[in-house]
């Protein structure tokens, strides 16, 4: 935070000045201190000296008011104040604030003294604005000047290094601060400690952490998001169980972190219902956000019933709480309840965003809703002002593809600003966008294309991440990797596998073999290379280790492949089992022999 030493006397010497002058230099809120100031303009007829403008500047700043300062920095010049040091620095400070570092710079650069407040104004400015590398190389540069740097100059060039992820030179800026004997107050702790959890080191926030005698909310709130991020639950309720106030910021913190995780962790789950039945126990209030990471949380964890109980407990809904519940329904392929639930959301005169577009066209794409889609498409722009992106132009062009619209497809493409032929230009490190175009190439057996875009891969550095199912048998995650021998079940799992393989074959089943994405030439060997996907290592486990009457419930972290899809339908019939799996994109529910997606997805 930029502070700033009031001045020890004031030159105004009319008495009606002097408590709207106390009351500007107090007052918590921008808003008011600036209407206090145009209250000292108006009743006072000396012009505002150099002791004045600092605290407006730094009242638009916190208001991120541009013009206002603008007008500010006016009157600083006609007053012939535009050389006082600790006006400049307000000025540096204020241009930081709004984004202009163009302008925060140039005046930096006519200071012609520099203190520290200068260096800090500057290094926090290029932090706010997004370019660490400007923030650590005047850190540098304050060092040749011999300027020593204090607490608040450490919290900018921690966080610069927290943007870029350097653990290296964040473990050497906290020994810097050491060395120098710094003096070390509780927002210089927390920005060393959210350094650490956000750099990766786990084992340096822990020792800091725990050696801090000081420890406030943003103390607290990084151990356990940390923790959950990580997924160990059990460490992240003891930290919370630890806090000496559990306010509704904690709690933020702690659903978000498990709402984020939910979707790899089926650990997630349970703890999260802990926190959500923890919460109604002590009657806390909760509001917009919280709705939001509750309901995103527990449809992330596959229960949508309990997610529209939280929707509907709730007295007042913003965008956010909508969004997400029809996000929710449309990951789980629940399609007329998305729409219906948007078109509740218009009577009860909430103004739909981008992201309540996308979820809804989502819900149209993977259920064969072309119609809906394609009226909620055109409607966005012209009745709600929603501009059309990227994302929601990707989801108009899958509904029309899967529907086979193809030239309809083609003509959006072409309307598209951003041309599909550039796909790999424009994220050429989006090893996401190769893998999309050498399953279209695999799909039409254009194997030459497949070996080529692996190339290009390979020479880049880039690797198509591995697939990956887990499935939770009491109370333990089990992971399983493609064609994985490395569980003490192995055995037992393949043999289940053989199984299911017959039991299909008796029904007359033939493995979908277009999607393979690699050129193998003998049948037997691609019907066993389909066989060995985690996700039906995962099933088969689940089949051997569960209760017939208990779902089972398996996450895998990229889509699920059509034949993956088409065998799990019917072993959900042939075994009469409830099965549910979590694939990148959404949940499918297979029971006897159906998908929720109805083959959409």
């Amino acid at each position: 935070m930029h502070q700033y030493k009031a001045p020890q006397a004031s030159p105004y010497t009319d008495a009606p000045y002097r408590p709207l002058l106390r009351l500007f230099l107090s007052h918590p809120n921008p808003t008011q201190s600036l209407l206090i100031f145009l209250q000292m303009l108006h009743q006072c007829e000396h012009f505002p000296d150099k002791f004045t403008f600092p605290f407006v500047l730094n009242a638009a700043s916190g208001l991120k008011a541009f013009r206002v300062g603008r007008v500010f920095h006016g009157m600083v010049i006609k007053a012939s104040l535009s050389s006082d040091v600790f006006i400049l620095n307000s000025l540096v400070y204020f241009y930081g604030s709004c984004g202009d570092l163009d302008l925060a710079y140039g005046l930096f650069m006519k200071i012609p003294r520099k203190d520290v407040v200068s260096w800090n104004s500057m290094i926090t400015a290029f932090v706010q604005g997004g370019y660490p590398e400007g923030a650590l190389e005047l850190f540098r540069g304050m060092e040749k000047e011999n300027v020593k740097p204090n607490d608040v100059t450490m919290v900018g060039v921690l966080s610069a290094c927290t943007k870029k992820l350097d653990l290296e030179f964040g473990r050497w800026v906290c020994s810097y601060i050491e060395r120098n004997e710094i003096s070390v107050n509780l927002t210089l702790s927390n920005a060393m400690l959210d350094m650490y959890w956000k750099c990766g080191g786990i084992e340096d926030a822990k020792r800091l952490f725990d050696k801090m005698l000081e420890k406030d909310i943003f103390s607290w709130t990084p151990m356990l998001d940390g923790y959950a991020t990580l997924g160990e639950y059990d460490e992240a309720r003891h930290v919370f169980d630890a806090m000496p106030c559990q306010d509704i910021a904690a709690w933020n913190a702690l659903i978000s972190a498990y709402e984020q995780n939910a979707s790899a962790q089926l650990g997630a789950m349970d703890l999260g219902r802990w926190v959500h039945v923890y919460i109604e126990k002590q009657g806390i209030n909760l509001n917009c956000h919280l709705m939001t990471s509750l309901i995103d949380m527990y449809t992330k964890c596959g229960d949508v019933e309990k997610a529209f109980e939280v929707f509907y407990s709730a007295e007042r809904k913003d965008v956010f709480v909508w969004s997400a519940m029809i996000g929710g329904l449309a990951m789980h392929g629940r399609r007329r309840a998305a729409i219906d639930l948007f078109s509740k959301m218009l009577e009860a005169k909430v103004k739909p965003n981008s992201v309540t577009f996308t979820n809804v066209l989502c819900a149209c794409s993977h259920t064969g809703l072309v119609n809906e889609g394609r009226t909620l498409f055109y409607q966005m722009e012209l009745v709600h002002g929603v501009v059309s992106e990227d994302k929601r132009y990707a989801c108009m062009v899958d509904i029309l593809g899967r529907s086979g619209l193809l030239e309809e497809a083609v003509e959006l493409i072409e309307k598209m600003p951003m041309a599909s032929s550039r796909l790999l230009e424009l994220d050429p490190g989006n090893h996401g966008a190769y893998v999309l175009l050498s399953n279209i190439y695999a799909k039409i057996g254009k194997w030459d294309r497949v070996s080529g875009l692996r190339k290009v891969m390979r020479d880049s550095g880039l690797k198509k991440e591995p697939g990956c199912s887990s499935i939770e048998v009491n109370g333990i995650v089990h992971e399983f990797l493609a064609g994985d021998n490395c569980h003490p079940l192995s055995k037992e799992i393949y043999s289940k596998l053989d199984e299911i393989a017959s039991r299909l074959k008796s029904i007359g089943y033939v493995p979908n073999k277009s999607h393979l994405l690699q050129l193998i030439e003998e049948d037997n060997m691609k019907d066993h290379a389909l066989s060995l996907h985690s996700e039906k290592l995962a099933i088969a486990f689940g089949l051997i280790s569960m209760a017939p009457s208990q779902p089972v419930r398996v996450v895998k972290n990229l889509r699920v492949c059509g034949d993956c899809h088409s065998v799990t339908k019917l072993i959900s019939k042939l075994y009469v089992r409830e099965i549910l799996l979590k694939d990148r994109y959404r949940f499918h529910h297979f029971r006897g022999g159906h998908c929720s997606y109805m083959d959409y997805w």
